[in-house]
Order: structure tokens, then C-alpha cells, then sequence
């Protein structure tokens, strides 16, 4: 990709969000950075004393059509094109849907689904315009199997992953890719408040976590070859798709597998509070 590339991004004030914001500007792209943390924003942007030549810093909360045109036209009026949206943004607060709020219902499907579908709508008429564009909406391994204990989470991301892959035929037609990318879990914030939910114990049920570096790679090589899915790890998501097509197995499996993550879980959570304490 050439260097001038105009990359939008959702998310950057923490995890992944932030590591791909960072790595958009090692890269040389204009980034165009969004977040509703934007003071956050601002102060990740001073700590690492980038070029603000480079950068645009816009509020926005993903679940609003106007902000989202807001960040459109301020990025058209400065760069008066976007190549890349990244769709990062996410909300996640895990329990069994009897201990949940109402509230959390529309939490998980405004900011995960329809956040998603708003970016994908509105940037990708612009790309349609410039008859060129890539967007890459991040969703999970878990919008491939139903994880119990996130049902909402699950639920949103299931609605990312079956939304993108059906518009990606769309506006492959006007020269505007779409890649969907579904990780495992990933050591950031989101999963940090998974530690101490006995309700979540399903997401460590797997391998390794992955870290936010992976997932980097993962958008670099997307970037690249510009491929429909990718799921990390590959494998896991081979076990996610084959679980999500025979969900009765997953079943059978369920009380093994929530021991199994429910152990390494609670690792996770003490050798977190051993680093806090440092």
C-alpha cells in the first residue's frame, strides 16, 4: 500500500484499537484516529509525540450516524479520501443472560453490530465513489460458535461475521474489498474484565491467548492480500466453525470445557493482580 494511504480506525484509545492506531502511523498511512475516549486520544498521541500532520483526532461514538459523518467529512475535507477502515470497536460484559441488564442488549448490538454496519454503510459509499477501499470489521471466533456466558457478545458478533461476509460480494463489485477477521481471545482490556466472571470461564477454554501483536500481524498480511476471513488461530477457528455447525457436540462438551477455562481463568486472574501489585 502506498505510503499517502487515508486509514480510519474505531477503538484507538485501548487494546487493539490502540496497537493498530500505532501501527497505521509506524506505517507512514494518514490515520484518522476515533474514539468517545478522545482525551485519551489526545494523550496517546502526545506520549508518543506523533506528527499531528498525520493524524486526525475525532470523537465518535460508532452507534451514531451523524458522528459518523461527522468523522467522514472531516477526513474528506483534510485527505478527501479513505482507503481503510478498520471497524475495532467493541463492548463486552460477560455473565449469563439471567444476570444481565436489558440495558446490555442494546449495548452489545448498538456498539458491536450496528457500529459495524454504520462504518461499513457510510465509508463504504465513499469507497464506492473512489471505485476503490478495504474494510476490515473485527469480529471474534465466538461470532462462529455460541459461547455461553456471552450470549450477547456471541450474538453480536455472529451478526458482524454473517453481515460482512454477505455485503463483502457487494462492494467487490465496485473494486471495495471486505475482510472479516475473527480472533480468539486477546489479552486487553475487554479480556482483562473476563478474569473475575465465572460466566466467561468458556473464553480460556482454548490455547494460548493471543496478544494484540498477533492480531497486528494478522491486519498487516489482510492489508496485503486482502482475503475474505481470517480467523486466529487458524486451527481454533476450524474447531469454532465445526462446533458452530454441530452445536449439539459443543453441548456434550460444554461442562469439560468451562473446567477446562474456568482453571486457566483464574491463573490468569491472580498473575494479573501479582502485576498490579509490582
Amino acid at each position: 500500500m502506498p505510503d499517502k494511504t487515508v486509514v480510519l480506525l474505531t477503538g484507538c484509545a485501548s487494546g487493539i484499537g490502540q496497537r493498530l492506531a500505532g501501527f497505521c502511523y509506524a506505517a507512514g498511512y494518514q490515520v484518522i484516529l476515533t474514539d468517545l475516549r478522545i482525551e485519551e486520544l489526545r494523550q496517546q498521541v502526545a506520549a508518543n509525540q506523533w506528527d499531528p500532520e498525520q493524524l486526525l483526532v475525532c470523537g465518535l461514538d460508532v452507534r451514531s450516524a451523524a458522528d459518523w459523518q461527522t468523522v467522514i467529512q472531516t477526513t474528506l475535507d483534510r485527505w478527501g479520501r479513505i482507503d481503510v477502515l478498520l471497524n475495532v470497536a467493541g463492548f463486552i460484559s460477560p455473565g449469563f443472560l439471567t444476570d444481565l441488564d436489558v440495558a446490555d442488549i442494546d449495548r452489545h448490538l448498538d456498539i458491536n453490530a450496528k457500529g459495524v454496519i454504520l462504518g461499513t454503510k457510510l465509508v463504504g459509499d465513499v469507497m464506492v465513489r473512489q471505485k476503490a477501499g478495504h474494510i476490515l470489521n473485527i469480529a471474534s471466533l465466538a461470532g462462529l460458535a455460541p459461547v455461553p456466558g456471552l450470549s450477547l457478545y456471541s450474538a453480536s458478533k455472529f451478526a458482524v461475521r454473517g453481515f460482512s461476509l454477505a455485503v463483502a460480494s457487494e462492494l467487490k463489485k465496485h473494486g471495495v474489498f471486505l475482510t472479516v477477521i475473527c480472533p480468539d481471545a486477546v489479552m486487553t482490556p475487554m479480556l482483562e474484565k473476563q478474569f473475575h466472571a465465572d460466566a466467561a470461564s468458556l473464553t480460556f477454554s482454548g490455547g494460548k491467548v493471543l496478544t494484540v501483536n498477533e492480531v497486528e500481524q494478522a491486519v498487516e498480511a489482510a492489508l496485503r492480500t486482502k482475503p475474505l476471513e481470517i480467523t486466529l488461530p487458524f486451527s481454533r477457528g476450524l474447531l469454532a466453525k465445526l462446533a458452530g455447525s454441530f452445536p449439539q457436540i459443543s453441548g456434550l462438551l460444554e461442562n469439560l470445557l468451562f473446567a477446562k477455562g474456568r482453571k486457566k481463568r483464574q491463573a490468569l486472574a491472580e498473575h494479573h493482580q501479582s502485576l498490579e501489585k509490582l
